[in-house]
């Protein structure tokens, strides 16, 4: 009763398009967290066409590197002399975000390129102003080592109106100057900051098909289309009560489809009643909580014919159910929800 994820190929090429249709900055396509729980393997649209593709750890760099000669963005940098030599191995680029790296880079007897991440009010990670002259003097020194770009992170690029962002460019405009290569956007900035776009680009989610802003898809395509089958249905009458903690109650007879797929595969235990499930062409709402290895769905309202045992039931992935809706319903976000996806789902390279 395998749940599948397929990967649409032409969802990637027409969500990576549209990052280009929007900026005329090159394109570091974030691929970490295994593609943002999509695979490695199956990301082939993205990789062979972004300009760099950026990755959270050296682990993943070297999965990566598997898959291609393209640049390789090594996001959380190096912390030893021994990754140091792991990332020069595997010809990454490496970002520098904190004082203790920059003694460590500076000892390279290898060329290597660098990005100089600062610090414009995320407080997450970041060098500070003086820490980035310092930095910025050093590295000039070195022959060895080339400054490739200066990148800071937005905080709430996803709410627009806040007022935050615009401090946060304005910091980094002060900070930074036009002789080196700048970096800014994420997929929010992208998508409704033209100012913060400068030479390089990073779309993360947006490349995958969710939209990090609310009550806008921006044209953007589901990439992964979680599915699972139906494996029985049964008719519970009136007043009886579905699932762990019997936490929904039907108040009429009432017919009832259970979906091989639960918690256990990364559907979210947190969904609400009420969660829509797509069948056949029809949303129909989810009951009771989420098990490890079961949802059940009141498909009451259906016509008796119109649902049966093995019929698909589609969890998120389609114009009619988008993931981020799927999000809204379980508290949280479309990217929590796409990287938590397990390895007891089958994944298939779609078209």
């Amino acid at each position: 009763m395998n749940a599948v994820a397929v990967i649409s190929q032409s969802a990637l090429a027409h969500n990576l398009l549209i990052v280009k249709n929007q900026s005329l900055a090159k394109i570091v396509a974030m691929v970490k967290a295994n593609g943002y729980g999509h695979h490695l393997d199956l990301l082939m649209p993205l990789i062979d066409n972004a300009d760099i593709l950026a990755v959270s750890e050296l682990s993943e760099a070297q999965k990566l590197r598997q898959l291609t000669k393209r640049p390789i963005l090594l996001l959380s940098g190096v912390y030893s002399k021994e990754t140091l030599q792991q990332a020069i191995a595997l010809e990454c680029q490496i970002v520098v975000h904190h004082p203790s790296q920059i003694s460590i880079i500076n000892h390279s007897s290898k060329a290597l390129s660098v990005w100089l991440k600062v610090d414009t009010g995320m407080h997450r990670l970041g060098l500070s102003a003086d820490e980035y002259q310092h930095c910025l003097t050093d590295f000039t020194a070195n022959s060895l080592i080339g400054i490739e770009c200066v990148m800071s992170h937005f905080a709430c690029a996803d709410e627009l109106e806040n007022p935050i962002n615009q401090m946060q460019l304005n910091a980094f405009e002060q900070l930074t100057d036009k002789q080196n290569n700048r970096s800014m956007a994420n997929s929010a900035g992208i998508l409704s900051n033209p100012q913060s776009h400068f030479d390089f680009v990073r779309p993360g989610i947006m490349l995958y098909g969710a939209s990090p802003i609310a009550n806008n898809d921006f044209g953007l395509q589901p990439v992964m289309q979680l599915s699972a089958p139906i494996i029985s249905i049964k008719t519970i009458r009136a007043g009886e009560s579905v699932g762990y903690g019997l936490t929904w109650t039907a108040d009429k007879t009432s017919l009832i489809a259970i979906i091989g797929i639960g918690y256990g595969d990364g559907y979210p235990r947190h969904a609400k009643n009420g969660t829509p499930v797509l069948i056949n062409g029809t949303l129909y709402p989810l009951v009771g909580r989420v098990s490890m290895d079961m949802i059940v769905v009141n498909i009451t309202d259906s016509d008796t014919t119109k649902v049966a045992v093995g019929d698909t039931a589609i969890l998120w992935g389609d114009d009619k159910l988008r993931v981020e809706t799927v999000a809204e319903y379980s508290d949280t976000l479309s990217y929590e929800l796409l990287t938590n996806v397990s390895h007891r789902v089958k994944f298939i390279r779609g078209a």
